[in-house]
């Protein structure tokens, strides 16, 4: 497979996280031995989500090399956050906390950590393509 053709889809795939993690967490019921995530930072996780994007894009397709710049700082930006949004997940050790239920989307944290870590590598590999200058 051509390595663009990589870039693609992962670009893709990075698009359907940044939107997945904005519709599974903008829902107001909270959930039990769940901390809920801050509106600034879900809002802020979508808004470099869509800049990154934006930018890669523009970048892949032709735009200058100060875009792809942008487009790192963004993605970056992206994964910082997405993994405090991760970090929800970890479980409260007050005297009354109680376990974390299930989401409505899958079991657990494992969706939400399967699509963040993922947007780690995946960023990590968008990072050495466009530094290695591979296009």
């Amino acid at each position: 497979m051509d390595l663009v053709n990589v870039v693609w889809m992962l670009t893709g795939l990075a698009a359907v996280v940044v939107m997945l993690t904005r519709s599974r967490l903008i829902a107001t019921e909270k959930q039990s031995g769940v901390t809920e995530t801050p509106r600034g930072l879900l809002n802020a996780h979508t808004a470099f989500g869509v800049v990154a994007l934006g930018t890669w894009i523009a970048w892949l397709v032709g735009a200058p090399r100060l875009v792809g710049w942008l487009a790192m700082v963004a993605w970056w930006g992206v994964v910082l956050i997405g993994l405090f949004v991760l970090a929800r997940w970890v479980p409260t050790g007050g005297r009354h906390a109680t376990g974390a239920t299930d989401d409505g989307w899958a079991h657990g944290p494992w969706l939400s950590a399967l699509g963040h870590i993922g947007m780690l590598l995946g960023v990590a590999f968008f990072t050495w393509f466009f530094v290695g200058n591979h296009l």
